[in-house]
This record gives C-alpha cells, sequence and structure tokens, in this order.
C-alpha cells in the first residue's frame, strides 16, 4: 500500500472516531423519554399552579368573574368565566368573557407548551401558544409570559 492510501485510511478512522464521540456525547446529552416525562410532570405542576394563582386574582379586580381550574386531555390550568346580560334597545344579549390558559400534556415532541384563549364580550381577543424544549425551559420567562398575557387581558377587558 502507498503512503498516501495509509494517511487517506487514518484519516477516514479518524473521522468515523470522531463521528462515533459526538453520537455518544449527543445521547449523554439528551433526556430518555422517562427523564422527558419527568421533567415535564415537574414543570407542568408549577406552571399550572402559577397560572391559577395569577387566574384567582382577577374575580378580586373584575366583580362577576369566577375562577375555575382546568385538567384533563386539554392541559393543565385556569379559567376565568364571566357571563353578563346586555339589555339596550329591548333586547335580550348574553356577553360571555373567558380568559383561560393550560399546559398542554406530554408528548412526543418534548417541549413544554402553553396555550391561552381569551374573549372579551363574545370577541376573541387571543387564541395563542407559546413552546420550548424541555431541556431549554426557563421557568422565569414562562411565568413573565403568563403574567403579560395576563395583564393584557385585563387591560383589554377595563377598556370596554
Amino acid at each position: 500500500m502507498s503512503d498516501f492510501e495509509d494517511r487517506l485510511k487514518r484519516a477516514i478512522e479518524r473521522g468515523e472516531k470522531r463521528n462515533d464521540s459526538k453520537r455518544r456525547a449527543a445521547a449523554a446529552a439528551a433526556l430518555s423519554e422517562e427523564q422527558c416525562r419527568e421533567l415535564h410532570g415537574s414543570l407542568r405542576l408549577k406552571m399550572s399552579e402559577y397560572i391559577a394563582k395569577c387566574l384567582e386574582k382577577l374575580p378580586n379586580y373584575f366583580p362577576g368573574f369566577e375562577y375555575e381550574t382546568l385538567f384533563g386531555d386539554k392541559g393543565w390550568g385556569g379559567a376565568c368565566v364571566r357571563d353578563d346580560i346586555d339589555l339596550t334597545g329591548g333586547k335580550r344579549r348574553n356577553l360571555y368573557s373567558r380568559l383561560e390558559m393550560a399546559i398542554r400534556p406530554y408528548s412526543s415532541v418534548h417541549v413544554l407548551e402553553l396555550v391561552a384563549k381569551g374573549t372579551i364580550r363574545n370577541k376573541e381577543l387571543f387564541n395563542r401558544s407559546h413552546f420550548e424544549k424541555l431541556s431549554e425551559v426557563d421557568e422565569a420567562d414562562f411565568r413573565d409570559l403568563i403574567d403579560l398575557w395576563i395583564v393584557e387581558y385585563a387591560e383589554q377587558y377595563s377598556a370596554t
């Protein structure tokens, strides 16, 4: 074998070793399925409790709203609901307002997803979702987003 072929074979072996070590490092850094489930469960509990803590305060500022806990297929969180009646013009009209926020159930895509829907007097204000990879979730950022969406809803509701 020529000197060139020896160098070529050694270069190929080095490349293969480098590729193997990268794959092992990536596998070690990646969370196992069970670890992902546990992390999601822990984060879901913390964030859904925070959602409840924040939403439970809305009825103090807007009498007539009622808080309800959400859990199940759509996620875990809370909602504030209010039904009003408009009697202007001699007609009766029901006006529905609701702010709902939840953390979606665990899925194979390994993300923490926050969903929110806001309706004020039968008009949809927003329907949003935000998600991050479980391994990259910043709890403070999620709390700030929850705060932001609730405050935005309160501002819009008070303007009507």
